[in-house]
Order: structure tokens, then C-alpha cells, then sequence
């Protein structure tokens, strides 16, 4: 152990390479002098002569800040993490080699435009310019404390980067096996469950259908246990891969974003906000840059390993996204013959087999490891993800056609000036589906609901299809001109928050089937629809807004039912509805709700007790619902009465007997780990704040998951306010590596200038990259 200690002790002594306000570094394959500068937060600004350069200097400078996270991201998009953490990830591995993403991010690279292509080779030639500064001792400290060296990255090691994102943003194949589980449950409930219509919804696009519902079409076999049980471990091992590195989103319920018109602000500008929404670790998920050619100014924040900005403003329009949740996943239950053959409409077709090796460390000290084998099975369809012997399920996804790409997407919406270049640049978007936002300097906005959906021969991929048959079969995707969109719509006001944003006359049903519930979406919309000099505060405080629809409503009726002890009732009825950090009657309230719904789900499996509790357990209160309530209450208010008691007996046991104890904040913190960070004698050096914050999944403000804030206003662009939840740095010893904590935490304005004046002003040390002279 005293070994252990002191070569811990050693590592933590060196530090990287840090450069001082008038370093100078040469390196080959510039072809002329790039100028970093950067800001009291970190943030660099590049300014290059030319996009080869540009794209050069962003690489070496974001590997600088992160090229440790860099290195974890595309290990897990790889399957390969069980190399430097063990037996601990090596299930995450398996999940991640089924997919294949590292063959179909190779091939992916024939298809891209060629301008794009040499911006992912400048780039990654960057990132290697930068380890090649290294050395052993100069290594981020990941590195030195597991004892590994960072190897060369590759322009498919960026697109492999976006292939995370598509599962943590798209993955909707257990959605298919739960509708079909739930063929089992009593038509009366069934349309319930299945009904996402709601007086709160914020519909965007086409027109309601109020009188009819799409059931589920029967399966010829239903998924069995072991099925159920398998697709729950694969939900698992997703879970903990996509937490570990900050891409976890619940349900895929991730952001919210909108765009006001300038008739309703204050300077008469357009106002675009966003806050995507992750789980988040140290560091986080997003990077600042500022980038700068003679043909192009933008500014945003991108993932480290992808050039370019993802979400942010050039010098003619600000565009920012969230996810729209689109069914482009189908399951296929395969029948085969037990030779290594599959059965399809035309005949018998040879299975492919594909053995995958895993290097798994033996010790989480020492480098060595051992090699694991690993079968996978592919159809025409694509991989078997679920063999329980009897019973085998392949996969389509668009994720896995190297055709489909986000890249180009964002390359061309980097110099858009207009909405005809920006939607232009969207029609290629391949990624997951998103909800793009729009404005410009001449004031107008817009809303593209943009994303490669696919069209199915038969029914709409709701359940299992019969692999035997074409009848899942994909025959095109939703024509681009048929995706929901808007230009300058009379309201003035379009908002986004993961909600069905169409109608239900919208004649393509796997567009809306799995949105989130309407609450964040309707908060927004009510804050802002119809006000008038609205500015940078305005929308800062609602992104900020911590008041919960569904609880608020769930106290209402408590109170009225008298469905609770005196001491929750009093507690409860001067409650506001704000989840902040301080409440108690939040915490009540918000655990008496999951306990009813959770109640209502054991009486009723399989559906989840989620379901339950955005769609049926408030109507079931309000309408008295008796097919809802369980043969051991007498009604609504004895449920919740039983819940009040178990809540309060479960609160002691957790935070005592001290009732002023019992607070939102005590489940509302900001809980940012770092992957190393619960390690002992190395794990404290990766800590951050662990501070009560307001919010919750159901407001604007889902405290520790708001990944990134973005407000910013055509014309205005020295004003834009964007922030982080920690800092620039991965490096825990860095000054920015948890320096933008406060302002995010508080909204505190981060101003991100973009005028050269304003940026040359804010300017704290510089760094020259000069080519070598041969």
C-alpha cells in the first residue's frame, strides 16, 4: 500500500505542458501561423488563415484541454474500456462491439464531401500534433494513474463520436418490446397508457385528431421473460456507459430551446435560447471555441473530437437544437434454422458471424490484459442484440447505414447567412432527429424538425416485426419537405422541449411516438407567450424556472381530497409548485406522487410505473377512475393517504426524525462525477461541487442535467451569454477545470464575446502556432 501511495504521489507531482501569455510553438503541417487567444474562462479563439489550419489548431487545442475525455469517448463508442478499467465495463463492451460502429465509422469516411473529410483529417492531424508534445511524465494524470499512453486519432475516431450520441439520443427498441408486452393488459387501460394527448401539450406543427387512438397490433409470439429480462440488462449496461461519460439522457428526454421573435423583445432583436439536457460528469460534454477564417466566423460550444461548432451563432444567424425522439429503431424477431441459417420471404439466407476481441485488464494497477472472444450473429436486418437460445431479435437503425451523417450537416450550418442555407445544410443531417432553431440578423426565425426517419413497407415499427417477412422492411425515409417545420410563424414564439411537437393528423405516427410529457414545453410557452419586452434576463429566468405542472397539480389534489395526514396538508397547501432546493413540501410531494404511481404499476405489470405516472395517475384521481385503483383501497385518497405514511417512514429512515431536514435540495444536488472520481487515494483530486440546486426532470431548469446554457441575439452577438457546468479543462489542477460553476449554478451572465474588438479585449495570454520552416 505505501508503494501504491507514493507512486500515486509521484504522478500528481507533474503536470502537462502549460503555455505562458507569449508562447510560441512550431509545428509541421501548417502552412501558415494560427493566433490562439483566450479569455479569463479558458475559452480559445482561433484565428487561421485558412480552414486547413483552422481545423489543425482546433484539434491541437481541444486535445490540450481534453484529450483524456477525448480518448474515453471513443473507447466507448469502440467497445474498449474494459482495457483500461477491467472486468467492471467489459459488459459495456460487448453492448457497444454488436453495434460495429468502429467498421461503420470507417466507411462512413467514403461518404462524406471532401471538404468535410480534409476538415476531420486537419483536425485529427492536430490532436497528434498535440501528443506529440508529450511525453510519459506530460500526460493528462488519467493517463499517468492507470499507466496507458494516448494513441493517434483518426478522422473516424470524430464520426465514432457521433455514434454515442445516436444511441444516447435514439435508442427506442425496448419501447418495441414493451407496446408489445402490453397487448396483454385490458383494452380500457391499453388506450390510457397509449394516449399522449394531454390540454397541456405544445403543438407546433398540423392539427389534433381527438377521436382515435392507434392500438397495438397483436404479435404472433409475445416477448417471453428471458427476452424482457435481456433487453432490461442491455438498458442497464447502456445506462452505465452513457452516465460514465455525460450522454445519458432519461427516456431521451434531453433539452429545451426556443426562439422569440423581435417583436416581443425589448431591443426589437430575435432572442434564441438553449439547454441541452445530459447527465453530467467531469468534464463535461461540451467545449467553448471560438473559430475564425477570412470566410468564416462562428462560435459555440462542439464535443471534444468533432471540429467544427455544434450549437451557436456565426456573424448572420444563431441556430441551437434538441432532440426530437423519432422511432428509427425496428426489432426483428428472426427465425433460424439451427444450420446458421435465418429465414426471409425468398428462403433461407446464411446467418454472418463475426468474432470480436476484447482486451479486459487483469488488475486496475498494472496494463496487463487478457483477450476475450466474443460471437456476434448479423442478418440482412443488421446485429442479433437479443439471443435467449429459443428466441433471437436483429436490429435496424439508421445509426448503422455508413450513409446517414451529422457532420456535413453542421459543417454547412457553420457559414449558413440565411434560412435557405441553414435548412440547405439540414437536409443531409443523419443524425439523431433534432428540433433545430433559427434566427437571423434580419429578424426572422424558424424550426426545422430535421432527421433521416425511416418508412416502413407495413404498420409503423411500434412492436416487433417478423423477420421472415418484408414486412418491416424500410423503403425511403420522410422526404425533407415533408418533416415538420416553421418560418416566421404569426406568434412570434417557437418552443421546444422534447414534446410532441405535431399533431395527430401527422400522417407519419413513428414521429411523435415517443416524445416526452408536454411539462417543461407548456412552463416555457406560458412564461413568454404573449409578453412584450422580453431580454437577456427574461429568458435567463426562464431557463432557470423551477415551477413543476404535474406536481403542482398533484398537490391540488391532495389537499382537495384531504388525502394526507394535518402536518403534509398544511405543508402542502401553501406550496407554490417551485422545486427549490429549500422546499419540503417538494420533496413530499414529488415522493407521494412516485409512490402512488408505483403502486398503481405493480397492480398493473408490465407498465412501467413511468408511464403511470405522467400519463394515468392524474386523471385517474381527478375522473375517479375505479379501473385504476386497487382492490386493497377504497379510493383515490385512502392510496394516497397509505402513501403519505410510507413517504414519511421512509424519509426518517433516510434523513432522521428532524423533519426540517427534509428537503428538495437533499435529492436536487449537483452531482457531477468524474469516471475515476469514486476511486480510493485518487478519487478526491476529481472532485466538484456537490451544492443543492433547484429544479427537477419536470421543469425548465433540471438542475444537475442542464449540460450547457445558450442565450444570444442576432446583431447582438457581444452579448451572447453561454456557459458550462464546470470549466474549459479536463485537468482537475487547471484554474477553468470547475471556474464556470457559479455562473452556471446561478445565471449569472457568462458573456462570450465574438467581435474581434471584443474578443482582442477580453484576451488574457496568446499562443502562436507557427509552422516549421523546412
Amino acid at each position: 500500500m505505501k508503494y501504491i501511495l507514493f507512486v500515486i504521489s509521484t504522478i500528481l507531482m507533474h503536470v502537462g505542458p502549460v503555455f505562458s501569455q507569449t508562447d510560441v510553438v512550431h509545428l509541421p503541417n501548417l502552412s501558415s501561423s494560427v493566433s490562439i487567444r483566450r479569455d479569463h474562462r479558458g475559452i480559445p479563439y482561433i484565428k487561421a488563415a485558412s480552414d486547413a489550419d483552422l481545423y489543425f489548431a482546433q484539434g491541437f487545442v481541444t486535445a490540450s484541454d481534453r484529450l483524456w475525455q477525448m480518448d474515453l469517448l471513443r473507447r466507448v463508442a469502440r467497445g474498449e474500456t474494459a482495457e483500461i478499467f477491467g472486468n467492471v465495463t467489459l459488459n459495456e463492451d460487448r453492448r457497444w462491439r454488436r453495434f460495429n460502429f468502429a467498421a461503420v465509422a470507417e466507411r462512413n469516411l467514403q461518404y462524406l464531401p471532401p471538404e468535410l473529410r480534409s476538415a476531420l483529417e486537419s483536425y485529427a492531424t492536430g490532436v497528434n500534433a498535440y501528443i506529440s508534445t508529450l511525453e510519459p511524465k506530460t500526460f493528462p494524470v488519467e493517463f499517468r494513474l492507470l499507466q496507458f499512453s494516448p494513441r493517434e486519432w483518426k478522422p473516424a475516431d470524430t464520426i465514432i463520436v457521433g455514434k454515442i450520441l445516436a444511441d444516447a439520443l435514439s435508442t427506442t427498441w425496448h419501447h418495441d418490446l414493451l407496446r408489445a408486452s402490453l397487448n396483454s393488459i385490458e383494452k380500457e387501460k391499453l388506450v390510457d397508457v397509449l394516449n399522449q394527448r394531454t390540454s397541456y401539450d405544445v403543438v407546433l406543427f398540423g392539427q389534433e385528431k381527438f377521436d382515435s387512438y392507434r392500438l397495438i397490433s397483436a404479435l404472433p409470439i409475445q416477448p417471453s421473460v428471458d427476452v424482457e429480462a435481456m433487453a432490461q440488462f442491455d438498458n442497464e449496461q447502456r445506462t452505465s456507459s452513457l452516465s460514465r461519460i455525460g450522454l445519458f439522457a432519461e427516456d431521451l428526454a434531453a433539452s429545451n430551446n426556443w426562439v422569440i421573435a423581435g417583436k416581443h423583445t425589448k431591443s426589437g432583436k430575435p432572442i434564441l435560447a438553449n439547454d441541452p439536457h445530459l447527465r453530467p460528469t467531469a468534464p463535461g460534454i461540451w467545449y467553448l471555441t471560438h473559430l475564425s477564417t477570412p470566410g468564416m466566423r462562428v462560435a459555440g460550444v462542439t464535443f471534444p473530437g468533432v471540429p467544427g461548432i455544434v450549437i451557436g451563432h456565426n456573424e448572420f444567424i444563431a441556430w441551437g437544437a434538441t432532440n426530437v425522439g423519432p422511432d428509427v429503431q425496428d426489432i426483428y424477431l428472426e427465425t433460424f434454422d439451427g444450420k446458421g441459417n435465418y429465414k426471409t420471404e425468398t428462403g433461407w439466407q446464411p446467418v454472418v458471424e463475426r468474432i470480436e476481441k476484447i482486451k479486459v485488464r487483469r488488475n486496475p494497477l498494472k496494463p496487463e490484459t487478457d483477450v476475450v472472444e466474443m460471437k456476434i450473429f448479423e442478418t440482412r436486418r443488421g446485429p442479433v442484440i437479443i439471443d435467449d437460445g429459443a428466441k433471437k431479435y436483429s436490429l435496424s437503425w439508421t445509426a448503422l447505414d455508413p450513409k446517414n451523417n451529422d457532420l456535413d450537416a453542421f459543417f454547412d450550418v457553420n457559414r449558413a447567412k440565411d434560412w435557405a442555407a441553414f435548412t440547405n445544410g439540414l437536409r443531409t443531417y443523419g443524425g439523431a432527429a433534432q428540433n433545430f432553431i433559427f434566427a437571423d440578423v434580419k429578424g426572422n426565425i424558424g424550426w426545422y424538425a430535421a432527421g433521416k426517419i425511416p418508412i416502413r413497407r407495413k404498420g409503423d415499427g411500434s412492436v416487433p416485426y417478423d423477420g421472415s417477412t418484408n414486412d418491416g422492411d424500410w423503403i425511403g425515409y420522410i422526404p425533407f419537405s415533408e418533416l415538420p417545420h416553421l418560418f416566421n410563424p404569426p406568434s412570434g414564439l417557437i418552443v421546444t422541449a422534447n414534446q410532441r411537437t405535431v399533431g395527430t393528423y401527422y400522417k407519419y405516427p413513428a414521429f411523435i411516438r415517443d416524445a416526452a410529457p408536454p411539462w417543461r414545453a407548456r412552463r416555457i410557452f406560458d412564461l413568454l407567450n404573449g409578453r412584450k419586452n422580453i431580454d437577456f434576463d427574461t429568458v435567463r429566468d426562464v431557463q432557470h424556472d423551477a415551477m413543476n405542472i404535474p406536481l403542482k397539480r398533484f398537490a391540488g389534489s391532495v389537499v382537495s381530497l384531504r388525502a394526507a395526514s394535518p402536518s403534509t396538508l398544511s405543508l402542502v397547501s401553501d406550496w407554490d409548485g417551485r422545486m427549490l432546493p429549500e422546499s419540503s413540501a417538494a420533496l413530499i410531494v414529488n415522493e407521494i406522487r412516485n409512490c402512488a404511481a408505483g403502486k398503481i404499476a405493480d397492480e398493473n405489470k408490465p407498465i412501467p410505473a413511468a408511464l403511470i405516472r405522467e400519463r394515468i395517475l392524474q386523471k385517474a384521481i381527478t375522473a375517479k377512475q375505479s379501473i385504476w385503483l386497487m382492490k386493497a383501497y377504497a379510493n383515490f385518497s385512502s392510496l394516497l393517504k397509505a402513501c403519505d405514511a410510507e413517504v414519511k417512514r421512509d424519509l426518517e429512515k433516510r434523513y432522521g426524525t428532524d423533519t426540517a431536514a427534509w428537503t428538495w435540495g437533499k435529492i436536487s444536488a449537483a452531482r457531477i462525477p468524474h469516471p475515476l472520481g469514486a476511486v480510493p487515494f485518487i478519487g478526491a483530486q476529481f472532485a466538484t461541487p456537490n451544492t443543492p440546486l433547484a429544479g427537477s426532470g419536470q421543469t425548465p431548469n433540471v438542475a444537475s442535467f442542464v449540460s450547457m446554457r445558450f442565450i444570444a441575439s442576432p446583431g447582438l452577438w457581444d452579448e451572447t451569454r453561454q456557459v458550462i457546468p464546470l470549466g474549459q479543462s479536463g485537468d482537475p489542477r487547471s484554474p477553468h477545470f470547475k471556474d464556470q460553476f457559479e455562473a452556471w449554478r446561478t445565471g449569472l451572465p457568462a458573456i462570450f464575446p465574438f467581435s474581434e474588438a471584443a474578443v482582442e479585449k477580453s484576451t488574457i495570454n496568446r499562443l502562436e502556432l507557427v509552422p516549421v520552416i523546412k
